[in-house]
């Protein structure tokens, strides 16, 4: 690449490329010119990374190592971690030779931006960022209150909002599966829960006329009782093996073998719309049809913020109290 080609202070040295500038050190840039990487790092540069020798024992790659041992990491829900860890491998490959105390807000928005088109991705960043200068806070690396991530926005999916599934889709659906496909079904709308703990449920979690769960996103550890649809499914399920969702000799049923199967059946009554999450959302809806409030759907999904449980029962809510308010206008 030609010196035109660059910005001011790099040069291209035998394919490598060096920010030199009068009165600066010379630092090398690892990423390539032209990407959304390059741009950050001589961003970094520009606003005086490298200059001081014991700023840059604060890299991003050793505030990332240290966050990892911290009770603020170990407290995370598995599920969490494990979303939070695609970020951090994230950090310490383009960011992570960086000093933590250069970074400017608009280094964050930079880099959310780079990733935007892999929208839930390019939101975790500006969280993750935002925790990690909350860690960089604890331990002194940074002054108290200064976090770059703070307040910037996160990019939302152009995606369609997922909806419970209908009535109708629901008993064609109990109409067309077979035992095990109907048996996760009723487990997922029988209970309220995230298709992960579902597939995890044991038989000898089983307490009284209920279930003992405990989420792996929350950790939140409840007792939900069965419907009558899906106590007649459980009594009707022969126990193969430890979990309750088994096939073959006992061996737990996955993730990837669940879905296919509800997708079959989905297929089969033109429900493609209405996906296993959506089960969670017309549990909600059917409690908050019933008149069950916040508190009462909350025992249930195990939600912890109202405004999650609003989400899912929200609109059929409304549906309830506009028929309602109409009858009482006749």
């Amino acid at each position: 690449m030609t010196k035109r080609a660059l910005p001011a202070h790099v040069y291209d040295k035998k394919g490598v490329l060096y920010f030199q500038r009068r009165g600066w050190p010379t630092a090398r840039i690892k990423a390539e010119a032209g990407t959304p990487e390059f741009a950050l790092e001589y961003a970094a540069l520009l606003n005086g990374a490298r200059l001081a020798p014991e700023a840059t024992a604060r890299t991003f790659s050793a505030l990332t190592a240290d966050y990892i041992r911290s009770q603020r990491y170990r407290k995370l829900a598995p599920r969490t971690a494990k979303d939070y860890d695609k970020v951090l491998i994230w950090v310490k490959d383009k960011i992570g030779h960086l000093p933590v105390e250069r970074m400017q807000r608009k280094d964050v928005i930079r880099a959310r931006d780079a990733n935007s088109d892999k929208a839930r991705f390019a939101s975790y960043i500006v969280q993750v960022l935002r925790i990690l200068f909350e860690h960089a806070q604890d331990i002194g690396w940074v002054e108290t209150g200064k976090n770059p991530a703070k307040g910037v926005g996160l990019i939302k999916a152009d995606t369609v909002p997922r909806e419970p599934w209908p009535a109708d889709k629901i008993d064609a659906f109990r109409e067309r599966a077979d035992g095990h496909t109907l048996l996760v079904f009723e487990l997922c709308l029988g209970t309220g829960q995230r298709i992960g703990d579902v597939l995890k449920m044991r038989w000898s979690d089983i307490e009284g006329d209920g279930i003992n769960v405990t989420q792996g996103k929350t950790q939140a550890r409840l007792w939900v009782p069965f419907t009558p649809r899906l106590r007649a499914v459980l009594s009707a399920t022969p126990k193969r093996g430890v979990t309750i969702c088994a096939h073959g000799r006992g061996k737990p049923l996955s993730y990837r073998a669940a879905a296919q199967r509800i997708m079959a059946v989905r297929k089969e009554i033109g429900a493609e719309n209405y996906d296993i999450h959506g089960l969670r959302y017309a549990a909600a809806a059917e409690m908050a049809a019933a008149g069950c409030s916040d508190e009462l759907i909350a025992a249930v999904t195990g939600h912890t913020t109202v405004a999650m449980v609003r989400k899912y029962a929200g609109p059929a809510r409304q549906k309830v109290r506009a028929i309602e308010a109409q009858e009482r206008r006749k």
